[in-house]
C-alpha cells in the first residue's frame, strides 16, 4: 500500500492514524511542535491546565471509540456534593437554580428549525428572558459571544447535552495529555511513524502527495495556508481564557454560569485533584468576545463572576494565566446551515481534511474524532484504488512486453 501522511498530531490526527493503521496502511504523522496533542495538550508542572477541551461527553461517538481500544483511561465524574454547588448569575445575583425556562428548552423533544436563529425560536417557546438565559448557558459548549444568533437546531442540540441529567461530561484524569499519550502509544505499536518538530509547508506538500493520500489534521486557518485554499473558512468563536490556582476554601462554587452574558467558570480540580497541588484548586473561566472586544473586557467579566462564586479569590491566588483563543474553539453554524455545509473532508486529488471545523457532526472534540475517522477511511480507499491502478498498469505493460 501507499504511505498515508497525516499533518497534525492532535486528536484528529491520531484518530486518523490509528484508523488507517488498523487496516494495515503505512502511516506517518508529522507534528510541527516538539510535543504532541495540538489543542489537547496539558501543561507541564504543578498546574495541569488544558489548552483545549476539558471534558468527554459519554454519549458521544469518540467515547465508545476510545473505550473499545482501551485508550480512554481513568475518567473522573463530578462528586454529587460538588454538583450541588453549580451556581447561576441572573440579573446580577447568584442563584442556586436555573430559570425554569432554561430547563424547559433543554428538555424539549421537538427539534428546533435549522433555518431560524435560536433567539427567535426560543422566544416563541419560553419568552424573551428565558430565551436569553438559555442562549447564554449554551455558550459553555459554543465559545461564541452571541449564541442566540446561531442556528436554532445547532444551539438546541448543545444546550440539551450540556444541561443533561445526569451530566454527560467525564474528565480524563491528569488532563487530555494522558489520552494523547495513550493514542500515540497505540499508533506507535501499530507501526505508525511519528515525527515531531516536523513542520510541513506548501512547498514540500507536493512531495508528500506523490507518496500517497494526505490528511491535513490542523486548525482550519493552518489548513487554508498550507493548501493555499482561500475557501477553507467557517465561523468560530473568540474567547478570553483565565486560569487560576487558588488556596482552597470550603464553600467555593463548583461552577458559575453567567446567564446575563455568555461566560463560564469551573473548578476543574473538584473532579480531578491531580490537576493542582494539595491545598490548592484549579479554576478556569472562558468568556466569549464580540468582534473588536479586547481580552481585557473578557477578563473583567471573569473577575466579576469570581467575586460572586469565589469570595476572597484575589488574596488566595497563587498562580494566574490569561489567554485569548481566536478561531480555535470549533465550528458554529449560522441559520440555514448545518455541519454538512462546512468545508468538505474530501478536498480532491488525494487530500483530506480533519479537525473541529469541518463537515462532520458532533459536539466540541467529537467533530475532530468523526472527521479523523472519515478522512482515514477515504484515504484508505484512495490508496487501494491507486495501488490497484498501478498493479493493473504494470500487468498490462508486462503482457504487452
Amino acid at each position: 500500500m501507499q504511505r498515508i501522511h497525516i499533518i497534525g498530531g492532535g486528536l484528529a490526527g491520531f484518530t486518523a492514524a490509528i484508523t488507517a493503521a488498523e487496516s494495515g496502511a503505512l502511516v506517518t504523522v508529522h507534528e510541527a511542535h516538539h510535543t504532541l496533542g495540538g489543542r489537547a495538550r496539558t501543561a507541564e508542572g504543578p498546574y495541569r491546565t488544558n489548552e483545549g477541551p476539558h471534558a468527554l461527553y459519554r454519549r458521544g461517538p469518540h467515547w465508545t471509540w476510545l473505550d473499545r481500544r482501551n485508550l480512554l483511561g481513568p475518567v473522573a465524574t463530578l462528586p454529587p456534593l460538588e454538583g450541588a454547588r453549580l451556581r447561576f448569575r441572573l440579573d446580577g445575583t447568584l442563584r442556586r437554580t436555573p430559570p425554569l425556562a432554561l430547563l424547559r428548552l433543554s428538555r424539549r423533544a421537538e427539534q428546533a428549525p435549522v433555518d431560524t436563529d435560536f433567539r427567535t425560536w426560543a422566544i416563541g417557546q419560553v419568552g424573551e428572558a428565558g430565551a436569553r438565559a438559555a442562549a447564554h448557558y449554551a455558550a459553555v459548549a459554543l465559545y461564541h459571544h452571541d449564541p442566540g444568533a446561531l442556528s436554532a437546531s445547532f444551539v438546541q442540540e448543545r444546550l440539551r447535552r450540556a444541561a443533561a441529567l445526569p451530566p454527560e461530561a467525564r474528565y480524563p484524569v491528569g488532563g487530555w495529555a494522558q489520552v494523547i499519550d495513550r493514542m500515540a502509544a497505540r499508533a506507535w505499536n501499530l507501526g505508525v511513524r511519528i515525527e515531531t518538530a516536523a513542520r510541513v509547508d506548501p512547498d514540500t506538500l507536493d512531495a508528500l502527495t506523490r507518496q500517497g493520500p494526505l490528511i491535513v489534521a490542523t486548525s482550519l486557518d493552518a489548513a487554508r495556508t498550507l493548501l493555499r485554499d482561500p475557501s477553507l473558512t467557517w465561523d468560530s468563536g473568540r474567547t478570553a481564557l483565565i486560569d487560576l490556582a487558588l488556596r482552597t476554601r470550603r464553600g467555593d462554587a463548583f461552577a458559575v454560569s453567567d446567564l446575563d452574558a455568555p461566560g463560564w467558570i469551573e473548578r476543574f480540580s473538584a473532579q480531578d485533584r491531580t490537576l493542582a497541588p494539595a491545598g490548592q484548586q484549579l479554576v478556569q473561566g472562558q468568556f466569549p468576545l464580540a468582534p473588536g472586544e479586547s481580552r481585557a473586557i473578557g477578563i473583567a467579566r471573569a473577575e466579576e463572576l469570581l467575586d460572586l462564586g469565589h469570595p476572597g479569590w484575589r488574596e488566595r491566588t497563587v498562580w494566574r494565566r490569561e489567554a485569548l483563543a481566536s478561531g480555535r474553539t470549533g465550528a458554529v453554524d449560522r441559520p440555514g446551515t448545518t455541519w454538512r455545509d462546512r468545508p468538505a473532508i474530501d478536498r480532491g486529488n488525494g487530500i483530506y481534511l480533519a479537525g473541529d471545523q469541518v463537515a462532520a457532526p458532533g459536539l466540541l472534540s467529537e467533530v475532530s474524532f468523526n472527521s479523523g475517522i472519515e478522512a482515514a477511511l477515504l484515504a484508505l480507499k484512495a490508496s487501494e484504488n491507486r495501488t490497484t491502478a498501478r498493479t493493473s498498469t504494470a500487468g498490462l505493460d508486462l503482457k504487452q512486453a
